[in-house]
């Protein structure tokens, strides 16, 4: 070779060698547990691209080397065509020169001190694992674990990260060699699939009897479904506790369920095998079939077809509605297969604990609800509960937000502080922020046991750990006899260096409402909701406010009345009637032969005027969900409530749908009861005198408990419309945000955001948390987070 031809090659090594180009690159958001470091190596091999890729405390790094407009490519498909269940926040890379890869590898997660990742919830069954479940030929036929890098469990099962089996309960389980082949194969769905299992050599069932011990059968599915049919009561382990399970169709099985379970009326969810058997008990609409269908899986309340479901009214009494999933784990499909009917399946606890996690712990705390226990051996990290949906206004909305979703952050308009924000006591979560994540917990429960507030403590603990956040303010509500509350009073007596703001309840569902959309405000914020505590003292639940993160202003609120015998009248809304009737129209009214008054004793009622009178154990209170609780009173609908709301419940369903079509006009005051706004020391007050004689003579004429319920809701619609017309004349602002607990109620909801619209607001609603007490914590830690300074 001559020294011309070496001189050329050399030139044009040098001119290719120049062409290529070394990028370095950061992937943050949900990139761990769903298949990216597989995705990432087959897009680079497609690109003809060398390097590697791992998972690392913080993000996926990515080292890959190349043609120039390959590494274009490969940039643009990171994005573009990443796994379905990735969520990719941010891709940062820089450009450097060639590192001289031969070859493209998955290496060794690496821990970072103090930096975090976002974890993945558990994701249902994707349809290739389904049909590898229901193949009689495949390996995994009948596997009740079959999972892939699509699908299974995450959250439930991970104690630490980086995300890698030995961080995971799945460490106890040795892969054979099959599944070790397909972890280790990139062009395999379950390369790198943590959970990966098969009946060699992964998880088992074992089916318990409650008092015997284990069962022997040779098909363990089989023999529950069996018994389910027999109308037994099965605790079925699943990805985040036990559910109950029994024959939705079979009236004596729900009943018994009911009767262990201390649970006599509150609805049930049924979980059916296929949307075709949805659609033969309940309306679907695409939006809802969308939403049974998503990954996250979770409960959807959907309108019933009671002339057409085989589904026991027990399930649901009093409810036009029923709350339906799909099966989201092998074991759930090959339940419902085999059973042939739909099956209740509800949280595995007594009323009011927290879900059963362990064996153990089901065997002693379910014993007396259970026939059968169908165990596993894969050991649950998190207590996990189906989260709850509804659709409206065509968008899905959460009514608790668990399973599917957490923990998943809700993303800040700003870079927040590390805050611990303690939550409420009903429907508690907690929220732990930083950057600009919101990390709200899976829902808790009510704060009103031991069992509970364990639950709370330990996944605090928990998120702490994976998200390493160490709180330097800590948000809690005023009331100073929520458990939450007294947490975080502990935790301040135990010397730690926090920064303490204690949140108005009702500022902090405004403030989480305001957040999830983004808005620093201000707006009007009409909070209505059951109880929170004022400060004032009193107890608030009818708000109007102008607020925004840092602040607010009570503008308004519905009429206060007493409260008699406290707690007691949430139970009993016939006290809450009796207080409206009292205190608005006079001990006259309460001589009206209304059917409330029928059924209390002359002295009990006795006793309720003078607590009234006389304020003794009765504060004062402005709640919406109380009002509504007089009115079902009033209207004959239920005087005693056996779970919350229900009274509340009950008068809604009582509109029924088609029956408030030609309510949506609330420019048309014949449609409505009348009420009063009055201004008294700068606030408007709705006085509520007029709206209840009107319901009272409604009742007294005959009118039906339908078209009171209808016109009751077109009242209230109408009513928080002209405050806000009012609000804005004087403030000048023209969005409204709304939440709290009462705009759970879909026809209000409706009816309220309809006419809004219409009058030229801007409506801001809640769709990433709930609007009752479940989203409070978020409020609580955006407050906390200005009001501590930034």
């Amino acid at each position: 070779m001559t020294s011309d031809q070496q001189s050329a090659i050399n030139n044009l090594q040098s001119a290719i060698y120049a062409s290529f180009r070394r990028a370095r690159i950061s992937v943050r958001g949900v990139v761990q547990g769903v298949g990216f470091r597989p995705f990432v190596y087959q897009i680079a091999a497609e690109h003809r691209l060398n390097g590697w890729v791992r998972n690392t405390s913080g993000e996926v790094e990515i080292e890959v080397e190349g043609e120039e407009t390959a590494l274009a490519r490969f940039l643009g498909d990171l994005e573009t065509k990443a796994p379905t269940m990735a969520r990719i926040e941010a891709i940062s890379h820089d450009c450097l020169p060639p590192e001289g890869y031969t070859s493209f590898e998955i290496r060794e997660s690496q821990a970072y001190q103090e930096k975090y990742q976002l974890v993945s919830p558990d994701i249902a069954t994707c349809d290739a694992c389904r049909r590898e479940i229901f193949t009689p030929a495949d390996r995994r036929f009948r596997y009740p674990f079959t999972n892939c890098t699509n699908c299974g469990p995450r959250f439930t099962i991970i104690e630490d990260i980086p995300y890698d089996r030995p961080r995971t309960t799945m460490r106890t389980f040795k892969m054979c060699p099959d599944c070790q082949r397909e972890y280790e194969d990139p062009l395999d769905r379950r390369f790198h699939a943590q959970p990966n299992a098969c009946p060699v050599c992964g998880p088992s069932l074992e089916l318990v009897d409650s008092r015997e011990g284990p069962v022997p059968c040779p098909d363990v599915v089989r023999e529950a479904c069996k018994l389910l049919k027999e109308g037994k009561i099965v605790a079925v382990k699943g990805l985040g506790g036990f559910l109950l399970a029994c024959d939705a169709t079979n009236e004596d099985a729900v009943r018994t369920l009911r009767a262990r379970k201390h649970r006599p009326f509150k609805p049930l969810a049924v979980m059916m095998a296929t949307v075709d058997e949805v659609k033969q008990h309940c309306e679907v609409s695409a939006a809802e079939e969308k939403l049974l269908l998503a990954p996250a899986s979770p409960i959807v309340l959907l309108r019933r077809k009671k002339a057409t479901s085989s589904v026991t009214e027990r399930v649901s009494p009093g409810l036009g509605t029923l709350g339906v999933m799909a099966p989201y784990t092998p074991l759930h499909h090959l339940l419902l297969q085999e059973a042939g009917v739909p099956l209740v399946m509800t949280s595995g606890n007594l009323s009011e604990e927290p879900i059963a996690r362990d064996n153990d712990e089901a065997l002693r705390r379910l014993g007396g609800i259970a026939d059968y226990f169908l165990m596993h051996n894969r050991e649950i990290y998190a207590r996990y509960d189906d989260s709850v949906f509804v659709v409206e206004g065509g968008l899905p909305r959460p009514i608790r937000r668990a399973r599917g979703y957490a923990p998943y952050p809700v993303r800040l308009p700003y870079q927040s502080r590390q805050v611990l924000a303690c939550g409420a006591e009903l429907k508690n979560t907690f929220c732990l922020t930083r950057d600009d994540h919101a990390f709200i917990s899976q829902h808790i429960g009510d704060l009103e046991n031991e069992e509970t507030l364990e639950h709370f403590e330990t996944t605090i603990e928990l998120y702490e750990k994976l998200f390493r956040i160490s709180p330097a303010i800590l948000a809690y509500d005023m009331h100073p006899e929520y458990l939450s509350t007294k947490y975080a009073q502990r935790l301040l007596s135990e010397d730690q260096p926090l920064t303490s703001v204690a949140v108005q309840h009702h500022h902090a569902h405004i403030a989480s409402c305001l957040a999830e959309n983004g808005f620093e405000g201000p707006a009007i914020g009409v909070a209505l909701d059951g109880v929170g505590y004022g400060p004032d003292g009193t107890i608030w639940g009818g708000e109007f406010l102008i607020a925004d993160w840092r602040g607010f202003e009570r503008v308004g609120h519905l009429e206060q009345v007493p409260l008699p015998g406290g707690a007691a009248a949430i139970l009993r809304p016939y006290r809450m009637a009796t207080s409206y009737v009292l205190t608005l129209l006079g001990e006259k009214a309460l001589s009206d032969d209304l059917p409330i008054w029928q059924d209390l004793s002359a002295p009990e009622l006795e006793v309720l005027k003078q607590q009234i009178r006389r304020e003794i154990n009765a504060p004062l209170t402005s709640s919406c969900g109380r009002l509504f609780d007089a009115v079902a009173a009033l209207v004959g609908i239920r005087g005693t409530v056996e779970y919350e709301a229900q009274a509340a419940i009950e008068l809604e369903m009582a509109a029924g749908e088609p029956d408030t079509s030609d309510l949506s006009d609330l420019s048309d005051a014949s449609d409505c009861y009348p009420f009063a706004i009055k201004v008294v020391d700068g606030v408007r007050i709705v006085r509520l005198g007029d709206l209840l004689e009107a319901v009272i003579s409604d009742v007294k004429t005959g009118a039906s408990a339908p078209l009171i319920s209808a016109r009751f809701h077109a009242t209230m619609a109408r009513l928080i419309v002209q405050m806000c017309h009012t609000i804005s004349k004087n403030c000048g602002l023209n969005t409204v945000a709304l939440s709290g607990g009462c705009f759970q109620n879909r026809l209000l909801f409706r009816l309220t955001t309809d006419a809004l619209v219409r009058e030229g607001f801007t409506v801001l609603t809640h769709k990433l948390v709930p609007c009752n007490d479940g989203g409070v914590s978020l409020g609580q830690a955006v407050i906390a987070n200005f009001a501590a300074g930034q």
